[in-house]
């Protein structure tokens, strides 16, 4: 894949190309920097905390075999990036970002045309993502693409509450757990999410919850990063209790489930930002109680 796109009235040819592991500090600087200059602009914390954290997602994505990683480069140099989650039936969008030197050039439009093509190509059932409910370019940006809201999400952080469900236990993951999780999502989605559970599991992250004997919900991690699905909000209220943390800018909670987000609210975890989800192709309301990850 090599595609040129010339900026309108700047007169700089746009090359996109596959992402590679070395282009992890350069993605990581401009990602930081994208995220800190929108966030900053309308009053909001950013995502990530430093160029560091932005080196390090980058460089986990641009490694990883079930991410497709495209890079736009201008003049010789990298202004943007583009990722897509490969691993489940869906295919997740994300982290966008370009260069804040050279937004507003559509070089944003340029590297989501060529993901949505890579989930065409690939045949997904669907594509997902999630957009700062703040960032209004953004939000008609990918509706002017396709993609219809779907919900919106509260991002939740706060102290780890420390605390234990009465009739739920919960316990770590195994391998052996997988096909009773998978079963669980397929039940409330429609679809599974083997791919990004069995990497949960294998970076220990993982947690389900058990009632009566049985897993009656799981979670990747309660955390920016990371999905939960259970039958019902006591399943991830117990889950959300039994959290050590809650990794990055918070988990993701639906703010139509009043029940769970109230729940949330009354034990002093607080709203550091809405989030819209957004979807084009697949879509199946839920069926259970969820909770999506930054990816969908």
């Amino acid at each position: 894949m090599r595609s040129a796109f010339v900026f309108e009235g700047g007169g700089m040819e746009l090359t996109l190309r596959p992402g590679r592991p070395e282009d992890a500090e350069e993605c990581g600087r401009i990602c930081f920097e994208a995220f800190h200059a929108v966030a900053t602009e309308h009053g909001f914390p950013s995502d990530f905390t430093g160029v560091e954290e932005g080196v390090g997602v980058c460089s986990a994505l641009l490694s990883h075999p079930g991410f497709y990683a495209v890079v736009a480069e201008a003049d010789g140099r990298i202004v943007g990036s583009n990722f897509l989650d490969e691993r489940s039936a869906i295919a997740g969008v994300g982290p966008i970002t370009v260069d804040p030197a050279v937004q507003n050039g559509r070089i944003g439009r340029a590297l989501m045309l060529d993901v949505m093509q890579r989930a065409r190509e690939r045949e997904f059932i669907g594509t997902r993502l999630l957009q700062s409910g703040y960032h209004n370019r953004s939000l008609s940006l990918y509706a002017k693409l396709g993609f219809d809201a779907r919900d919106t999400l509260a991002a939740m952080q706060g102290t780890p509450l420390g605390e234990e469900v009465a009739g739920f236990a919960v316990r770590a993951a195994t391998d052996e757990d997988a096909e009773a999780c998978n079963a669980l999502c397929r039940r409330v989605h429609g679809h599974d999410r083997r791919g990004e559970l069995g990497d949960a599991i294998g970076q220990k992250t993982a947690r389900v919850v058990e009632r009566e004997g049985r897993i009656t919900g799981y979670t990747t991690g309660v955390a920016f990063f990371g999905h939960s699905v259970g039958e019902t909000n006591e399943d991830l209220q117990a889950l959300i209790a039994a959290a050590e943390q809650f990794g990055g800018p918070g988990f993701l909670v639906p703010i139509r489930n009043v029940e769970l987000f109230r729940w949330c609210l009354e034990r002093g975890l607080r709203v550091v930002q809405l989030m819209t989800l957004m979807s084009v192709g697949f879509y199946q309301e839920p069926s259970g109680s969820w909770m999506p990850s930054i990816l969908y």
